[in-house]
């Protein structure tokens, strides 16, 4: 689902932070919905099966028509829509060692985590000419409730799990602070960067809720430099159409 042409050398990341440092003070009950994930699992867990007799508020032509098109972001831009799963060149979900630092993981990689979202539209978005530095987008619906519950059990974590392990290497995590973008109702951001062959690889997310829908904005540098700030007038726009106006 992460078509960055970077992206595959996430998958063979060496550490950046001291293994002491770990995840081990995270905490071991994260904001949950009537779901009740595990603490074990982390917020992003898979919740239990809604009642047969909930209707989903969203299916996957309904998220697809909240994602934003060229036309929404005016000339220049070019918008891919891709298939949840199927364009991610990066290696299997990775697996954090301390299950409570999971959510950091999932949130890169929406398709492959356990959040459990109704439907989902992915996108990759770039300027004319710059495909390299392009942003990823991810539209995920929820039922009512379970986005606020996967965002807040996300911001939890943040703060614990600096450093942490897993099946793909160590992980060294920063907490941005960010003000809540126009259209969103929360917002969270964080960077993790990784050393993998001597190369810094950087990778950077802006997980903003509207309503029953978070929006998943990441972008990746391997040169040595901080990725990017995902782009302003990109978020506004993606949030705008979440909200409708």
């Amino acid at each position: 689902m992460r078509p960055l042409p970077a992206l595959a050398a996430l998958a063979s990341l060496a550490s950046l932070a001291p293994a002491a440092a770990g995840c081990a003070a995270a905490p071991s009950a994260l904001a949950a919905d009537g779901a009740a994930a595990g603490a074990a699992a982390g917020p992003f867990a898979r919740p239990s099966a809604a009642p047969s007799s909930a209707r989903p508020e969203y299916d996957a032509a309904a998220v697809r028509a909240l994602a934003v098109t060229d036309a929404d972001l005016g000339p220049g831009w070019h918008v891919t829509l891709m298939q949840p799963g199927q364009n991610d060149i990066s290696s299997p979900p990775q697996t954090a060692a301390v299950p409570a630092c999971q959510p950091v993981l999932d949130a890169l990689t929406p398709s492959k985590g356990g959040a459990g979202p109704l439907a989902e539209a992915d996108l990759d978005i770039a300027r004319a000419g710059d495909a390299a530095a392009s942003l990823y987008t991810a539209v995920l619906a929820f039922r009512p409730g379970r986005a606020a519950a996967v965002r807040s059990g996300l911001d939890q974590v943040l703060d614990h799990c600096r450093a942490f392990t897993s099946t793909a290497g160590r992980h060294l995590l920063t907490r941005l602070d960010t003000p809540t973008p126009e259209g969103a109702d929360a917002a969270s951001a964080f960077t993790l960067t990784n050393e993998t062959g001597g190369a810094v690889i950087a990778q950077r997310a802006l997980v903003a809720r509207a309503g029953d829908v978070l929006a998943v904005f990441t972008t990746l540098d391997a040169t040595g430099r901080p990725a990017p700030e995902p782009d302003p007038a990109v978020v506004r726009a993606q949030l705008a159409k979440i909200a409708g106006r």
